[in-house]
């Protein structure tokens, strides 16, 4: 893990990522690959203005991201998917981190209630047909935001899963068409505990329950002792994402 540092990249100064230049991307990308990830935000921020926001889904990885873009601007964009099925927990958690970091999270959701969604495709989607839920609570509402964006910051790290596995600090986000920003691929469980223990911040109380991925509360359970810590997500399926990283 790195230390943040407070000097500008030494980044070529030609190297401006626009539309007209996504071939300098890898060029970006490798050098913010040896920066710390306070660096890879003062980036991004400097690169794209009020046109990049972090999504948090209020893991602890997108907390420790929280901590650290409050630090840089605390009027930077923040916004997080609320599916509605979220653990108490977690609702209590965005207050405690918007209180402590002087942060506002804007809520995206759903264009469904859990009523109409039951109404229009029966009770319980997330059991039958968790694609489909996914995409109806997750996915839609994110392009939905996406759409008016130049690039979006996640909170992603290459170790959780084989579909992350090959990811880059900056790379083009295929699927929603606009620059993908990861400060913390490089990062291992490990290294976003420290910081947390480190710097004090809040996280999930869930996890000292033995979850060690949280989404929404039908579709997580607790980690067994051996398993990968996206094992309690949709268990018993073969699904280890939401759609959202793939």
């Amino acid at each position: 893990m790195q230390a943040a540092t407070g000097s500008e990249l030494p980044l070529d100064p030609d190297l401006n990522l626009t539309a007209s230049q996504t071939e300098k991307q890898k060029a970006i990308s490798d050098q913010l690959e040896l920066e710390s990830p306070e660096a890879v935000l003062r980036w991004a921020l400097r690169e794209f203005g009020p046109g990049v926001a972090l999504a948090t889904g209020f893991g602890a990885e997108g907390c420790v991201l929280i901590r650290m873009i409050s630090e840089i601007d605390n009027q930077a964009r923040i916004f997080y998917l609320d599916t509605d099925l979220l653990f108490p927990e977690t609702y209590a958690l965005i207050g405690e981190m918007e209180s402590r970091y002087g942060v506002r999270f804007e809520k995206r959701t759903s264009g469904l209630s859990l009523s109409a969604q039951a109404a229009r495709y029966g009770e319980r989607l997330w059991e039958r047909q968790p694609d489909l839920c996914c995409q109806l609570r997750k996915v839609e509402p994110l392009r939905e935001i996406l759409s008016g964006l130049q690039a979006w910051i996640t909170a992603i790290r290459r170790d959780q899963t084989p579909a992350r596995a090959n990811a880059r600090v900056i790379e083009r986000d295929r699927k929603f068409d606009l620059v993908k920003i990861n400060p913390l691929v490089g990062w291992s469980s490990r290294d976003v505990w420290r910081y947390v223990k480190e710097h004090n911040v809040p996280y999930n109380p869930l996890y000292d329950q033995g979850y060690s991925s949280i989404g929404c509360q039908p579709c997580t359970t607790l980690v067994q002792i051996g398993e990968s810590e996206r094992a309690g997500r949709w268990r018993g399926i073969a699904k280890t994402e939401c759609g959202l990283h793939q």
